[in-house]
């Protein structure tokens, strides 16, 4: 390998949204954040605002292959992340070019549900996430509602949390992140704990503070992105989980003021 592609180099697969505050825009955000050059296969455009989302256009199959053509013919992608992959011929059009090219480490966002609840992806999607994008991953990073759906049983608290952890590890996919649930049916809440499983067995319990606050766009998709990078520049899973974690409660916990409603995580934050 040339001395001048040993930078960092990770890779995100997302959709951009165009106020920032989620999918790609937040990943090359954190990826720099963490000092890892951050490259782009886009998958989708949106028309969005801190109120939601009022457009958006899927590129066309053909465009994307070219990005990832583009893409591994000239940088050394040590590893790479997915966000919304809304559609079945995105799904496999991913899975095909993870298979045929080096791109390092796979971390997989599963995006199955908005903020607002909304379900994004079919029933038939989400086998197919299941079948043929999830077992090629190094880390998963379902959330509460997200395990749910891929495992198809509650989960009402830790116990169940390890549990809905072990399905998913029997889906292919070697370490699995449970992000933990941030509401408590209307009570108080001041810490959330997240779940790591790892490859090994080894149970991880990541408990920080809830943070009380509308400034949380792009939390799912900034902790993916940093634990891509934590990954890119060698990091172990377990090392790369709790950087992510720490990285995201810092843009978390010192707000800024941007937009009107459900307003963007702040990424000048958490830079090391």
């Amino acid at each position: 390998m040339e001395l001048m592609n040993q930078f960092p180099q990770a890779l995100t697969i997302a959709g951009i949204d165009s106020d920032g505050g989620g999918g790609m825009p937040i990943d090359l955000k954190t990826m720099m954040a963490m000092h890892v050059y951050g490259l782009s296969v886009i998958t989708t455009t949106v028309a969005a605002n801190s109120y939601g989302i009022i457009d958006s256009h899927a590129l066309p199959i053909a465009f994307i292959e070219n990005e990832f053509k583009a893409l591994t013919a000239d940088y050394q992608i040590r590893a790479c992340k997915t966000g919304l992959l809304d559609s079945k011929a995105l799904i496999n059009t991913v899975v095909a070019n993870y298979q045929r090219h080096d791109m390092g480490y796979l971390v997989v966002d599963p995006v199955i549900l908005a903020k607002t609840g909304e379900v994004l992806l079919t029933p038939d999607e989400i086998d197919t996430l299941k079948e043929r994008l999830i077992p090629l991953a190094t880390v998963i990073t379902p959330n509460y509602y997200e395990a749910e759906k891929l495992t198809g049983m509650q989960i009402n608290d830790q116990h169940q949390m390890v549990v809905a952890a072990q399905k998913l590890r029997q889906l292919g996919c070697l370490n699995v992140m449970i992000k933990g649930r941030h509401d408590q049916n209307g009570e108080k809440q001041d810490e959330v704990s997240d779940l790591l499983l790892l490859e090994s067995g080894e149970q991880v319990w990541l408990t920080g503070p809830y943070f009380q606050t509308n400034r949380k766009n792009g939390t799912g998709d900034a902790l993916s992105a940093a634990i891509t990078a934590e990954l890119a520049k060698g990091r172990s899973v377990e090392q790369a989980v709790r950087t992510a974690k720490t990285y995201v409660d810092q843009t978390i916990k010192n707000e800024i003021i941007v937009g009107h409603k459900y307003g963007p995580i702040n990424n000048w934050a958490g830079q090391e």
